[in-house]
């Protein structure tokens, strides 16, 4: 399944410093993650978005500046279908970026969408009242209700000031579980540690985290 990735710093930080450990990782990951990549930066007080569908570990990150978020998906296609640029990740709204990894079987939700994943962001804002945290609670109670099985669904959404980190899995922990890595000027998400830091900390199952 794919790889995720979200940076929130006071500091500014070099975007190709932090995609070059996710590429490595992404590379070497048990499971092949080249079905293409994508990021979302923050410039100008926006999301800036890019998407690539050569594997991550094969662009150039020099392209790419400072700054003091990043949200990067390396994708994994289900069943290696449907890979096209339009269904990489992030997927994205006027308010929300939204990437995912996981596999849903049994589905009974009807939602837009090309791919799963962009069926169940659209699923999750649903039920977004203002407060997109409680909307993705709701949203995955409701997916686990109408789900036969979920192997995985790990989410990550921010929006303009904040990052909310959903992770749930029935199998393969050392694979599915999300890490985080937190000092007083940076947080970092990611589906595996994306370095030797001896900081990097657990997510725990079924748990919605704010960041």
């Amino acid at each position: 399944m794919c790889r995720l990735l979200y940076i929130s710093s006071q500091e500014k930080f070099q975007v190709k410093d932090y995609l070059k450990k996710f590429a490595l990782i992404s590379k070497n990951s048990k499971e092949y993650q080249g079905h293409g990549w994508g990021c979302a930066i923050w410039e100008d007080d926006m999301w800036k978005y890019y998407k690539n569908l050569n594997p991550i570990w094969e662009d150039s990150f020099e392209k790419f500046g400072e700054t003091i978020r990043l949200i990067a998906h390396a994708r994994s296609a289900f069943r290696d279908q449907g890979i096209s640029i339009e269904n990489n990740m992030p997927f994205y709204d006027e308010n929300y970026v939204f990437i995912f990894n996981g596999e849903l079987s049994g589905v009974r939700i009807k939602e837009k969408g090309r791919i799963g994943a962009e069926k169940i962001f659209n699923f999750i804002k649903r039920f977004d009242k203002g407060n997109i945290k409680e909307a993705i609670a709701k949203g995955t109670e409701a997916i686990k209700k109408l789900t036969s099985y979920i192997r995985a669904m790990n989410i990550i959404i921010a929006d303009k000031k904040n990052a909310y980190v959903y992770s749930h899995f029935n199998e393969n922990p050392e694979y599915f579980t999300m890490h985080f890595l937190q000092n007083e000027n940076m947080n970092i998400v990611c589906s595996e540690k994306l370095d030797t830091n001896k900081r990097w900390r657990k997510i725990n199952n079924n748990s919605l985290l704010e960041f």
